[in-house]
């Protein structure tokens, strides 16, 4: 059909809108006769666009009505599809999902009425229903299809989310049980002499035995056989293989209709090399003398399913006390781990990341951890002897092995990760577990699970999320030190072997397992109440320090800490009670030396870290530190015990800055890590900035008043320069400042300058004496003259100065100047004298452009260190943070006269009002606020990490993979971050080329 421009491209919009990638192909199958007379109804249109694959799901309508037997049945179906919802929903949400039921329902086009009935008892069917459904099926060809039949009602029911994904896994062992009935039958109707001289249970083992199957699974099995009544046991057990192989391959071979699913008897004693069926008491035997630990593991989900029911049960029972006894077996904890271990191992290495099932933090690591648990505390506890995987560690919550968040993060992983896992298999009704890499099938998976904004993106972002939460709490659950105690309840064995207790803690990435375990023991031995506590966080604490690229340094810093406050009560209840501060401590002890420093020069300094009265990590505004300093220092005997305490709230509130810092770098349990870096980067440079500014004021007071009493001869201010003035200090940078007085009445101006420079000196002396506390160093190098100039000067000084001799660099740094302490009134005087220097009226003159440029060359090719490699360097290199700041500083030397936003000290407040007056372009606002954010960034972690300030990236490697996981990145990805360093710093540097060397 031809349809005018207009009009097809209005069609052709309303395609898109609906969730149409080929909306050309879509219109022509609209056009196709079987839809001629509904091909603009919106309610087939809407319900097309909200199945997960819309083109798919129109393609698979289109064959299914040409499949029908004439024009009657083809609007049988169209009335009813139109006109019935449910129908509608479940018909269309399948032929979107799974390309091969829909291939089905071509073959059988009348089978797309079992979707019709809606009735309460078709919404959980079991295997009563499953096994009337198959009841027709006379031979092996009728039981594939009866079985994709029953399968289709499943898969509407899951597509259309009737049912949740526990409850489709239950229907998929039911169906899977009916079927292994209905093939059992067929194979005895075959050969009737053979079914009446044996009995024959079928137990079902692994997902079907557990509940839980998927739609294209090995269904696995053991078979147990007897002689019935009394004949010979050797002929009763051939006829019963020769039944069960049978049965087996009904289920497993390919037909003119496929096959149903591969029946697997692998798991049996002696697996391929051991005889089919065997007795009950062959069994018996071999779980008693022969069987390896992963085999009573397997045992956990051993249900009866087909044949003979009772002697199935017979079965069950007996092998039921073996699998409670396993974990008094040696080695039983390690044998398991091994067997994880040995499975990961023998994933092809190209299918690792794409693995949900097998890889690292997939279904397999919820599994194995919580049949772990199960076969550990199973024994004493019967609740906890389910096979379904979630109902077991509901179970293990229940009873307090598991933590509740643990549990809620457990079961909801587990529950998305089937969710894919199901989606994926669906759409072909093929096994596999790897997660496609095509985006349409991303895109198709996406939308099914209801991810609909951008699919490919969020199916992405929560599949990774989900599979970290699994990985991290598999092996804090997995390698969890007490579970060895506990499965090894012998006499004279409760503790781990020497060699179990290294190899695990190599496990943990411990580079020094010997040194590691002396901690442990000195940490977790005795019957204090302290050390019982600590055997209960030990478990936990080293899953985090694990998670840190030096777990060594965390457990030693905790032993540390510890040993400072084990004996205070408060300590051992903080960890204990308050969530955070046990995951906080063991974040902050092991992200580097920094932290760890600042907390044991006072390590009552941990309480900050709870969730209580400490002040949590929030930093504290400058008024509320200040007053806190100058009520310290009133208290004092002297300006040395003054100063003294103020050095001490500054060690506290850097411990603080730090801590919260590495929290919102690393993420938590309960809160992922802080998105928005540059988020953290304002809240050190705020942060440290008020520190500072707080401290110089306490220290000020403390040395006015021992010299002066209350009054100093004159009045004296303090104004922030460079990073400090900008509100954008960092762990290791300097106070730059510059210090302003003015003679009080009656005083001469040489008494007031020598009082004001005593001031300065014993400031700079107080802070910087040795002590405990980190010093902090003031820099007046910025001042008038330099280094060569007087200390301090008077506001007429200042003004005399800048009027005959200021230089184009020193109206430069003025941009940056700020009061910061002192008198507020002579701070206000100097901003009002400087402020026609740094926002000139006329802007700057050409020369003078020319000038500030030329000194940026002669920095960066004078300052940068020999050796360093400039790409590199985060400070004075490439797109780092000199290029970014001088940009922007050129732009409010230029135009802040007449842009108020400009007139600001912090550099990304200035260019975003840069970017809102139409100075700079939104992308190159953000290229160089990002560049400027992570070069920041860098300096911190690098402060952070090493304990002392630096500019680029440490070359020890554990100390370069300290600074990547401070910056997002996970071990064995350290070439990434510098990768993307010197990307960001490469675009940044093109945006500099253009604006400051180029227009502006």
């Amino acid at each position: 059909m031809t349809s005018a421009p207009g009009r097809r491209s209005s069609i052709f919009t309303r395609l898109l809108r609906h969730g149409f990638t080929d909306p050309s192909a879509a219109e022509r199958l609209l056009d196709s006769p079987g839809l001629a007379t509904v091909r603009n109804d919106p309610v087939l249109l809407d319900a097309l666009g909200g199945t997960a694959d819309p083109d798919l799901a129109l393609h698979g309508l289109v064959r299914l009505l040409e499949a029908q037997d004439g024009a009657t049945d083809r609007q049988e179906l169209l009335d009813t599809v139109i006109a019935a919802k449910p129908l509608r929903d479940r018909l269309l949400g399948v032929l979107g999902a799974s390309e091969a039921l829909a291939e089905h329902l071509a073959r059988h086009p009348r089978d797309w009425q079992a979707l019709v009935t809606y009735e309460p008892r078709d919404l959980h069917p079991g295997v009563e229903e499953f096994e009337r459904g198959l009841a027709d099926a006379a031979d092996p060809v009728a039981l594939r299809v009866s079985y994709r039949r029953c399968l289709l009602s499943i898969a509407a029911r899951d597509v259309c989310g009737t049912v949740e994904v526990s409850q489709t896994a239950a229907e998929l062992a039911d169906l899977a049980t009916a079927t292994l009935r209905a093939a059992l039958a067929l194979a005895e109707a075959d050969a009737p002499e053979d079914a009446a001289m044996c009995r024959l249970a079928v137990i079902a083992m692994g997902k079907c035995g557990g509940h839980e199957l998927n739609y294209v699974s090995d269904v696995d099995v053991i078979f147990v056989g007897e002689a019935a009544g009394d004949a010979d046991e050797d002929k009763a057990l051939r006829a019963a293989t020769r039944l069960a192989s049978h049965m087996m391959r009904i289920c497993s071979e390919t037909t003119v209709e496929g096959s149903i699913w591969p029946v697997d008897a692998n798991l049996r004693p002696e697996g391929r090399n051991g005889p089919l069926v065997r007795t009950l008491a062959s069994h018996l035997a071999y779980y008693q003398r022969w069987a390896k630990t992963w085999e009573f593991q397997a045992l956990l989900k051993a249900r009866p399913v087909a044949g003979d029911l009772a002697l199935g049960e017979e079965y069950t029972a007996a092998l039921r006390p073996l699998v409670w006894q396993a974990a008094e077996r040696e080695n039983f904890v390690a044998d398991v781990q091994e067997m994880r271990r040995r499975v990961v191992a023998n994933i092809p290495a190209a299918e690792v990341d794409r693995q949900l099932k097998l890889g690292p933090g997939g279904l397999r690591d919820v599994e194995f951890a919580v049949q772990l648990l199960q076969l550990v505390h199973g024994r004493a506890d019967a609740s906890l002897r389910s096979g379904t995987t979630l109902d077991a560690l509901k179970a293990l919550a229940a009873g307090g092995y598991v933590g509740r968040a643990d549990t809620a993060q457990l079961d909801e992983a587990y529950r998305f990760l089937r969710s894919l896992e199901h989606r994926i298999q669906l759409h072909r009704l093929r096994r596999t577990h790897l997660v496609p890499e095509d985006e349409a099938d991303l895109r198709r998976l996406g939308r099914s699970l209801g991810l609909r904004t951008d699919p490919v993106a969020e199916l992405t972002r929560e599949w990774r999320r989900h599979a970290t939460v699994v990985r991290r709490l598999h092996e804090k659950l997995f390698y969890r030190p007490l579970l060895d105690a506990v499965a090894a309840l012998a006499p004279g064995e409760a503790r781990l072997s020497a060699e179990a207790a290294r190899e695990r803690m190599v496990a943990l990435g411990y580079a020094d397992p010997a040194a590691a375990l002396r901690h442990l023991e000195a940490l977790a031995s005795g019957v204090t109440r302290k050390a019982a506590i600590q055997r209960t966080l030990l478990p936990v604490l080293l899953g985090w320090f694990a998670d840190s690229a030096d777990p060594d340094a965390g457990l030693l810093n905790f032993r540390k800490v510890s040993d400072a406050l084990g004996k205070t009560p408060w300590y051992l209840r903080l960890l204990r009670d308050e969530g955070a501060a046990a995951e906080n401590l063991a974040r902050v002890l092991s992200a580097g030396r920094l932290a760890p420093d600042l907390l044991m020069r006072a390590p009552e300094a941990v309480a900050l870290l709870g969730d209580g009265d400490g002040g949590g990590l929030t930093p504290r505004s400058r008024a509320s530190l200040e007053q806190e300093v100058l009520a310290a220092v009133r208290r004092a005997d002297n300006a040395v015990q003054g100063v003294t305490a103020a050095r001490g709230v500054r060690r506290r509130e850097l411990f603080r800055t730090a801590a919260a810092d590495i929290v919102g770098s690393y993420g938590t349990e309960s809160q992922p890590a802080e998105a928005d870096q540059g988020a953290l980067v304002d809240l050190v440079g705020g942060a440290v900035s008020d520190l500072t500014a707080a401290t110089l004021a306490g220290t000020l007071r403390a040395v006015v008043r021992e010299g002066w009493g209350d009054t100093l001869p004159t009045r004296f201010t303090v104004i922030g320069m460079g990073r400090f003035g900008g509100h954008e200090l960092g762990y290791g940078s300097d106070a730059d400042v510059l210090f302003v007085h003015e003679p009080r009445e009656g005083v001469s101006e040489r008494e007031a300058s020598d009082a004001a420079n005593k001031v300065v000196a014993e400031m700079r002396r107080l802070l910087q004496a040795p002590s405990a506390d980190p010093p902090l160093l003031i820099d007046a190098d910025l001042r008038p003259e330099g280094k060569s100039g007087p200390l301090v000067r008077t506001l007429g000084s200042y003004e005399a100065y800048y009027r005959r001799w200021a230089l184009v660099w020193e109206r430069h740094a003025l941009l940056r100047a700020e009061p910061v302490a002192g008198d507020e009134e002579l701070g206000r005087g100097f901003m009002e004298l400087i402020d026609p220097l740094r926002y000139p009226p006329g802007g700057l003159a050409e020369d003078a452009v020319r000038e500030i440029r030329r000194l940026k060359a002669r920095m960066e090719s004078e300052r940068l260190p020999r050796g360093a490699d400039p790409k590199l360097h985060a400070k004075l290199g490439p797109g780092g943070l000199s290029d970014v700041e001088w940009t922007v500083q050129l732009l409010q030397l230029r135009h802040a006269a007449h842009v108020p936003g400009l007139r600001t000290t912090r550099t990304r407040e200035a260019l975003a009002a840069a970017r809102e007056a139409g100075l700079v372009s939104e992308e190159d606002a953000e290229i160089l606020d990002e560049a400027w954010v992570l070069a920041t960034r860098v300096r911190n972690a690098v402060m952070l990490v090493r304990g002392r300030a630096g500019d680029t990236f440490p070359t020890v490697p554990r100390e370069l993979a300290a600074v990547g996981r401070y910056l997002g990145y996970g071990p064995g990805h350290a070439g990434d971050m510098l990768d993307a360093y010197r990307r960001t710093a490469r675009r940044a540097r093109g945006v500099v080329e253009e604006l400051f060397y180029g227009g502006l």
